[in-house]
């Protein structure tokens, strides 16, 4: 059995993870990140891709409205080239109380949260998609952030200083030795070899699964599940994020996410972490409380559905709605808890706050370990955002009129170029399809993979990235899953363009049957 020897393992890819392991080597501690699937395959990945500016919490969850204003700057500040700067409005529609605009902008003032009201004529000016009946809209400093490309940067820091990051690998179970936990056994999800990190301290940072994972040293935390249900829409209807004003509720929040917008989000309780269904029912309440905001949701084609489970943290009160739990977070040391040394869980928070999370964390670990080292992730900028400069829609368009005639094509929907699939491909040996549309965007526009993901396939078994039986397997795998998320979107235009994709791919392809 391979062995690796480390001082912090950090069990769990997503941006709590990944944040964790590089605030640890930024401070000299040797580390090591093990996750089951791919970075932000979970959670992290299964969001509307908000960067909070704290004011959809500033009235039920005051601390967590403060933490992410906060975290808000830090982020624009270290990690631009991961956010784009498009603003956000909260705004009243006929059917929300106006007087709710009060007590936002208290709660607003109260947290440190800038949020200037700016009348419904100018909100109508800046985003004329908007319900021509609003009667009060603020500007809040929300942002779109590219949670692929946070997580990818920090994990890439994380190599980049003497760090693993140990994708696609399972953990069987912790090694508990002399009451306290010493690392973990994995398996490698792909040719199931056997291993062992041992540590001197495993931060749990796996989220909805936390309470699996302390079991397994004999442990509890008790995490909840809250599943929240997102749409994607097939082009961008607002250029700021768009919020009702009134307390969070299901389909009241547009974020405008690359070349497509994201209405989110429906909010039910769930004991499992797994549980990512995704109701017909709560895609239509999604759509037609979204079109009390932006009329044009009615019209605009519904591309995908999908769900992601929130980590709720709570000692108690289980039978709380999500809704109305703390989206603030929670560091549980076991060896005070449960009398097992050696093991930290972080989870609930968000996003937005994961830097913080992983500041509080790590400061637990060097007490742990006896080392004295200062945090630095507030002022070290994330690789990529050096600059300063933020992410721009255009980014890419910009980038293919200047080399029209020099790069091939391989998605038009999203603008992956051949030198782009096949970058990402050397840099993850070994990943699917559908890493890479983590990696690219791969797939992810109107056509969701049906012409680019048959020449994406195509291309790199011929440059010899896979052999035809991974390269036929890739292909089922990227279809199912993309079809998991259209089955709740079967109408009109989409279930005509999910027609053609059928025809194409299973007719005259027959992927269902290809050899391999």
């Amino acid at each position: 059995m391979r062995a690796i020897e480390t001082q912090v393992l950090v069990v769990g890819g997503g941006a709590t993870g990944v944040g964790v392991a590089r605030d640890a080597a930024l401070r000299g501690l040797p580390v090591a990140l093990v996750e089951r699937g791919d970075l932000a395959e979970g959670t992290t990945g299964r969001f509307h891709g908000l960067l909070h500016s704290g004011a959809r919490y500033a009235v039920r969850d005051p601390q967590s409205a403060r933490e992410c204003v906060i975290e808000n700057r830090i982020l624009r500040r270290i990690a631009s080239g991961c956010i784009e700067d498009t603003g956000g409005l909260f705004v009243c529609t006929p059917a929300d109380d106006p007087a709710f605009g009060d007590r936002l902008a208290a709660a607003c003032a109260d947290a440190g949260i800038p949020a200037e009201e700016i009348g419904a004529a100018e909100a109508l000016r800046r985003e004329p998609g908007l319900n021509p009946g609003i009667t009060r809209a603020f500007g809040v400093p929300d942002a779109a952030v590219d949670t692929w490309a946070l997580v990818g940067a920090c994990a890439d820091d994380v190599e980049r200083r003497g760090g693993a990051v140990m994708r696609r690998h399972d953990v069987t179970g912790l090694i508990v030795e002399g009451g306290a936990v010493r690392g973990a056994r994995l398996r490698d999800a792909r040719t199931g070899e056997e291993s062992e990190v041992r540590a001197d301290i495993t931060v749990s940072a796996t989220g909805a699964w936390a309470g699996q994972l302390a079991a397994m040293a004999g442990c509890e935390a008790r995490v909840h599940g809250g599943r929240g249900v997102m749409v994607a829409l097939n082009h961008r209807l607002t250029h700021a994020v768009v919020n009702r004003c009134r307390m969070p509720a299901d389909g009241d929040i547009l974020v405008p996410a690359h070349t497509v917008s994201v209405i989110g989000t429906t909010d039910v309780a769930t004991d499992d972490p797994d549980d990512t269904r995704i109701p017909a029912d709560e895609v239509r309440r999604l759509l037609d409380e979204g079109a009390e905001m932006v009329p044009q949701v009615r019209d605009a084609r519904a591309l995908r559905a999908w769900a992601g489970i929130r980590p709720l943290y709570g000692e108690r009160d289980t039978r709380a709605a999500a809704r109305d739990r703390s989206r603030g977070f929670a560091l549980l040391d076991h060896r005070d808890r449960d009398g097992v040394g050696g093991f930290l869980t972080i989870t609930g928070g968000k996003l937005t706050t994961f830097r913080l999370m992983a500041e509080v964390t790590v400061a637990a670990v060097c007490a742990h370990l006896g080392v004295d080292a200062a945090c630095r992730t507030q002022d070290e900028p994330l690789p990529g955002s050096e600059d300063g400069r933020f992410q721009t829609v255009t980014e890419r368009l910009a980038e293919r009129e200047r080399t029209l005639h020099d790069e091939a094509i391989v998605c038009e929907c999203e603008l992956v170029t051949r030198e782009m699939l096949l970058a990402a491909a050397a840099a993850r040996p070994g990943a699917s399809l559908d890493d890479l549309r983590r990696a690219t965007r791969l797939g992810m526009g109107p056509c969701q993979g049906g012409f680019c993901i048959p020449r994406a396939a195509g291309l790199l078994a011929g440059a010899g990235r896979m052999d035809a039986p991974a390269a036929n397997a890739a292909v089922r795998e990227f279809v199912a899953e993309r079809w998991k998320g259209g089955w709740p979107l079967l109408e009109g235009r989409q279930a005509r363009q999910m027609r053609l994709d059928d025809w194409m791919l299973h007719g005259a392809l027959d992927v269902d049957h290809l050899p391999g």
